[in-house]
């Protein structure tokens, strides 16, 4: 038995861990590896092991850089199952569709700037491939542990990170009244983030691969974001500007509905048009609200009082090309919601393109912002961008305000280790940068982990 590490080793992106058993094989998530377009491509489109011998997936969440590359997967062979919660089966289904008319229409610019004699561009996957994927998918509750192969077992328990997240604890099996317990931690969320349930406790495991986006770092209490965010579009508004904010589709636009919803509700902020561009945005908002298993109390207050924790009167969904230019020429102040959340792609390019040299205009990032994207170029303090295919100088105020990450930090993460009932005896830090991964290995170790692993893109190791 042995594990390798396959994407976000020492990165953030592209998830894919690989539980090796013999002749067969069960994946840990299938993401998309984002950054670079050129290597990001061939990374996608490079697989490092044979699809066919995977007979299962255990896929922690919704969001691409874990789930988005499983209809490559299902292109060259495989034909297991997918596991997943419900939740996310729901949401996978909603985010692959997307992803697949971004790659037909990337492929389609590519063409189209493609030099006499170049190989054509051909799409990642695309729709067909995504629809078998989705015949693949076996949705599972929370809580319940279900057989994955013969002499394995997982269950699904709540990470709190986005609606359907999990952490996956695994038995396998050895014989002899053998077993060894591995624990995957998916994205681990935060307590007290809006809308989502807080996350589970792990139980006790003998294997224990923990992300490490945050390793290096604490929040800001996510207490006090709802006010840091009322002051940065109060101020914006004062000043006749618009803010726009890039963020991911699932999860971090609808705490953004919720929170502006109450700001606006109680005054704190100008009664101001709030628009959501990003249809992608609204389908996931209706699957959010068909899972209110996932909702914490505060949320369940809001429905039982017949409200809507999702929309509200000056707030609209932008559905049309053509309703989303008129927004470059809207006048006044206004909130502009739209994805992508790295600004790497979508309607949310033209937003900036049309705002980032006006200092009356803030771009606030409210998210994660991988290297080598244009969100981590504007987070740094870039003073010139280029935006589809054209330099900006940067003019507009650039906030970051990290306390809205639905990543766990680094005293999350060491709860998460401390909390479990028996430790493991080892510990594989994923889904982080080099710094970062160090850096919670250096913690981790100085809590009495005597084996914390750093592994690199490729690496493989025997569980004994």
């Amino acid at each position: 038995m042995d594990i390798s590490f396959w994407g976000a080793a020492r990165d953030v992106t592209g998830s894919r861990h690989l539980l090796g058993l013999g002749a067969e094989s069960i994946l840990f998530d299938c993401g998309l590896v984002q950054g670079k377009r050129a290597e990001a491509d061939r990374a996608n489109r490079e697989l490092p092991f044979k699809a066919s011998a995977v007979k299962a997936v255990l896929l922690s969440h919704a969001h691409m850089d874990h789930g988005g590359n499983l209809p490559s997967l299902v292109a060259r062979g495989f034909r297991g199952k997918i596991h997943c919660t419900r939740a996310t089966a729901d949401l996978l289904a909603v985010m692959l569709r997307d992803s697949a008319h971004i790659q037909a229409r990337d492929a389609e610019w590519l063409n189209r700037r493609r030099r006499r004699g170049e190989a054509p561009v051909e799409p990642l996957y695309d729709l067909a491939d995504v629809e078998r994927t989705l015949g693949l998918i076996e949705p599972h509750p929370y809580r319940k542990s279900f057989s994955v192969r013969p002499g394995v077992t997982a269950t699904f328990r709540d990470a709190g990170h986005i609606l359907g997240s999990a952490f996956v604890e695994t038995v396998i099996e050895r014989g002899g009244g053998q077993r060894l317990r591995l624990t995957f931690s998916g994205d681990l969320g935060r307590r007290f983030l809006p809308i989502l349930k807080d996350p589970e406790q792990p139980e006790a495991a003998d294997v224990l691969i923990l992300e490490s986006t945050y390793g290096d770092r604490f929040h800001a209490d996510i207490r006090g974001a709802e006010e840091q965010l009322g002051a940065i579009v109060g101020r914006t508004a004062a000043r006749g500007g618009k803010v726009i904010i890039p963020a991911f589709s699932v999860g971090r636009s609808q705490e953004l509905i919720y929170e502006l919803h109450r700001l606006i509700t109680a005054g704190e902020i100008p009664d101001l048009p709030v628009y959501i561009d990003s249809p992608l945005t609204a389908k996931a908002s209706q699957v959010f609200a068909a899972h209110e298993e996932c909702f914490d109390a505060e949320t369940w207050a809001i429905l039982s009082a017949g409200g809507d924790p999702f929309g509200f009167e000056r707030m609209r969904y932008v559905e049309s090309v053509e309703e989303s230019k008129r927004l470059n020429s809207h006048r006044g102040p206004c909130v502009i919601i739209s994805a992508s959340g790295m600004c790497e792609a979508g309607r949310v390019l033209h937003h900036l393109a049309n705002s980032v040299e006006d200092p009356r205009n803030t771009v606030l990032i409210v998210g994660f912002q991988a290297g080598n994207t244009l969100g981590r170029r504007l987070e740094e303090g870039a003073k010139r961008v280029r935006i589809l295919g054209e330099e900006y100088k940067v003019a507009a105020e650039v906030v970051a305000l990290h306390a809205y990450s639905a990543h766990a930090d680094r005293l999350d993460l060491l709860r998460f280790y401390e909390n479990m009932r028996e430790r493991p005896g080892r510990i594989f830090l994923v889904h982080g940068e080099e710094r970062q991964s160090e850096a919670l290995a250096a913690a981790l170790r100085e809590k009495g982990a005597a084996a914390v692993e750093v592994p690199a893109l490729g690496d493989r190791f025997r569980l004994e």
